[in-house]
C-alpha cells in the first residue's frame, strides 16, 4: 500500500509533542505497585488497587474513507481485588472492561485476541470478572490455585497486560486461551481459563527453579463435544537472579531493580478435540504446543543503563479439513454460520530489545526499544511486523508512557488463519498511557 509520507510525519510528531507534554507536566509519587491496603494482622488483610491502559491509534487504512484512523481507546481497566484469611490461604479477585475498544483500532485489542466475539458480551463497557483464584500456599515449593486464573504458558502471556516490557508485548501466535473470545462456550480469555494449577519454586545451586501444572477447561463445546480437560505445564530456570513478581507471573522487564537476570522457560499444552469445526465432513483436531522463551537483563557497568532482551518461539499442532473455514472469515469461536474453532497451526516467534537510558529528564527516563515478529502458518498466509518505539517511564510498570510505529500485516491478516486470509501492509502510529496502583 502506498505510504503517504507528509501525514505518517505529522502524525509521528504530533504523537512525539504528547509525549513531550506528558513529560514535562505530570508527576507521580515513586511507590512499587503499593495498593490501598486494610489490615486485621499479619495473617489477615484485604487490599484493592487498579489498572488502566489507553492509547490513542492513527491506522493506515483503516478510516472509513481508506485514509488514517484516529482513534482515542480504553485497552484495560481493570480494578484488582487481593486478600488473605489464613497465613496459608488467600484470594485473588480482577475484572475487567472485555469490550471498551470493540470497534476500535487500539492496540490492546487486535493483539491479546480479541478479534471477534467481544461484542458478545454486549453493550460498550461490559465488566466482567477476569480473575478469581483461591490460593492455598503451603510453602515456597508447593502452592496450589484453585478458579479463574492465567494458564502457566510463556512469558509473554504470564506477564499479563501491565507487565510487558513493551506497551502491547510480544505479537507471536496466541495460545487457546488468549485466541477465544469467552470462557465456558469458548477456550478462555486474555490468557485465563477455569483452572486448578499446582506450582512451586525450589533453588538448587543457587539458581532458581519454578514449576507450573494446570488443569483447565479449554475449549467448551463445538469440536469439544466429549469435554475432554486441557493440561498445560511451565519450567522456567533462572540462572542468576531470581523475580520479585509473586506466583509464576512473570514480567518483561525489571527496569533493573532486580538486578541481572537470565531465564529461560518451556511450556507445552495439549487439548484433545481442542480445535476445529465438528460439522460433517470439516475435521475436528487435537490441539499441543510447545514454547520455548527466554528474557535476560543486564544492568550496565557505572550507571550506564540497562539492557533487556526478551524472545519467545513457539509451535503448535492443530490439524482439520480446510473446509472448516467455510463461512467463518473471522477468528474465535462461532463464526459466522459455523462452529469453528480455527486457531493457528505453525510456528511463529518474537523478539523484542530494549535500553532503559540512565539519566532522567523530568520525572522520568526514556526507554527506546525495537522488535520483530514471523507467524509462519501452514495453512494460511505468512505474517510479519517490525516495531520500534520508546517508553517514557515514571514509576516501572505502574506508570509510563509510550511512543510507537509498526509496520507490517497482523494487523491486517489478524488470527484469521483461514486458507485466504489476506491484508496488505500498513503503518500504524500510536501513543499509550499506563496507569497503575
Amino acid at each position: 500500500m502506498k505510504v503517504d509520507v507528509t501525514r505518517s510525519w505529522k502524525k509521528f510528531l504530533v504523537a512525539g509533542a504528547a509525549v513531550a507534554l506528558v513529560a514535562g507536566t505530570m508527576s507521580m509519587p515513586q511507590t512499587a505497585n503499593a495498593a490501598g491496603t486494610i489490615k486485621a494482622d499479619d495473617d489477615k488483610w484485604i487490599s484493592i488497587g487498579m489498572g488502566l491502559k489507553t492509547s490513542f491509534n492513527a491506522v493506515e487504512g483503516a478510516s472509513p474513507a481508506g485514509h488514517y484512523s484516529n482513534d482515542f481507546a480504553v485497552d484495560n481497566a481493570r480494578i484488582y481485588l487481593n486478600g488473605q484469611i489464613h497465613k496459608n490461604i488467600g484470594f485473588e479477585v480482577t475484572t475487567e472492561c472485555f469490550n471498551c475498544g470493540v470497534g476500535s483500532n487500539n492496540n490492546q485489542n487486535l493483539y491479546q485476541g480479541n478479534l471477534a466475539g467481544l461484542a458478545s458480551f454486549g453493550g460498550s463497557s461490559s465488566i466482567g470478572l477476569l480473575d478469581a483464584i483461591g490460593k492455598i500456599e503451603i510453602n515456597d515449593a508447593l502452592n496450589l490455585w484453585v478458579g479463574r486464573m492465567l494458564l502457566p504458558t510463556d512469558r509473554n502471556t504470564l506477564n499479563n497486560a501491565f507487565y510487558t516490557a513493551s506497551y502491547s508485548g510480544l505479537r507471536d501466535a496466541a495460545h487457546a486461551a488468549v485466541y477465544s473470545s469467552n470462557f465456558n462456550n469458548g477456550a478462555g480469555l486474555y490468557g485465563r481459563d477455569n483452572a486448578a494449577t499446582i506450582w512451586g519454586k525450589v533453588h538448587p545451586g543457587g539458581m532458581h527453579l519454578l514449576y507450573a501444572l494446570a488443569v483447565s477447561q479449554g475449549l467448551r463445546h463445538g469440536a469439544n463435544s466429549g469435554s475432554s480437560l486441557m493440561y498445560t505445564g511451565r519450567v522456567q530456570l533462572n540462572l542468576l537472579n531470581d523475580e520479585p513478581m509473586g506466583g509464576y507471573y512473570t514480567a518483561g522487564t525489571y527496569y533493573g531493580t532486580a538486578g541481572d537476570i537470565v531465564a529461560i522457560g518451556i511450556s507445552g499444552q495439549h487439548q484433545k478435540d481442542g480445535a476445529g469445526n465438528p460439522n460433517a465432513g470439516f475435521g475436528v483436531s487435537d490441539v499441543t504446543n510447545f514454547s520455548v522463551d527466554a528474557m535476560v537483563e543486564k544492568l550496565l557497568p557505572n550507571n550506564a543503563g540497562v539492557l533487556t532482551f526478551n524472545g519467545q518461539f513457539k509451535r503448535q499442532w492443530a490439524r482439520y479439513n480446510a473446509s472448516a473455514f467455510a463461512g467463518n472469515p473471522g477468528a474465535g469461536f462461532g463464526g459466522a454460520g459455523t462452529n469453528c474453532f480455527c486457531v493457528f497451526s505453525g510456528h511463529s516467534w518474537s523478539v523484542q530489545a530494549l535500553y532503559l537510558i540512565p539519566a532522567k529528564i523530568g520525572v522520568g527516563r526514556f526507554q527506546p526499544y525495537a522488535q520483530y515478529t514471523a507467524i509462519n502458518a501452514l495453512d494460511s498466509a505468512n505474517r510479519n511486523e517490525w516495531q520500534g518505539g520508546v517508553n517514557y517511564v515514571i514509576d516501572g510498570h505502574n506508570a509510563r508512557v509510550a511512543l510507537f510505529y509498526t509496520y507490517g500485516d497482523l494487523r491486517t491478516k489478524g488470527a484469521n488463519y483461514a486458507p485466504n486470509s489476506a491484508g496488505d501492509k500498513v503503518d500504524s502510529f500510536h501513543v499509550a498511557l499506563q496507569l497503575q496502583y
